[in-house]
């Protein structure tokens, strides 16, 4: 039987995550450094089948002082099974503003319908950040 768990992510995680996020095992050393940052300021939370981690989700307070994901990630062969579902609510269970933002390209339709699932609402659009596909800005009340 598999057992699904989301902690905190600890520094000896960084390799396992860079290992299935594709930029960085691809040696996106930006994406690199946004992953490794993220663990180390407490921000990143990971999703362990049985003990090996397949998905990671980012929480920030950038965002105009309100808590916003800017990563959910769940490795590629674990895709479709709710795990980004299960991180996301870890991710706003942990979240200390009452409200929750996030985004995602106009492209990312299995995205688009997490969030609507869990019942964001659109925000607004960003254009000009990837050519030819606009960011969909989603908000959540959390409390």
């Amino acid at each position: 039987m598999t057992e699904l768990t989301v902690r905190p992510a600890v520094a000896t995680d960084v390799a396992a995550i860079t290992l299935f996020d594709h930029l960085a095992a691809e040696g996106d050393e930006h994406r690199r450094e946004f992953i490794r940052l993220a663990v180390e300021r407490q921000a990143c939370l990971v999703v362990l089948l049985d003990d090996r981690i397949v998905g990671y989700g980012v929480l920030e307070y950038t965002f105009f002082g309100y808590g916003f994901v800017s990563m959910l990630y769940v490795h590629k062969d674990h895709r479709r099974q709710r795990i980004g579902q299960k991180l996301l609510a870890a991710l706003e269970r942990s979240c200390k503003t009452p409200k929750l933002f996030t985004s995602t390209n106009l492209s990312n339709l299995p995205m688009q319908a997490l969030l609507d699932r869990q019942g964001y609402l659109p925000s607004g659009v960003i254009h000009n950040l990837d050519e030819g596909d606009p960011e969909l800005v989603y908000f959540k009340p959390i409390r």
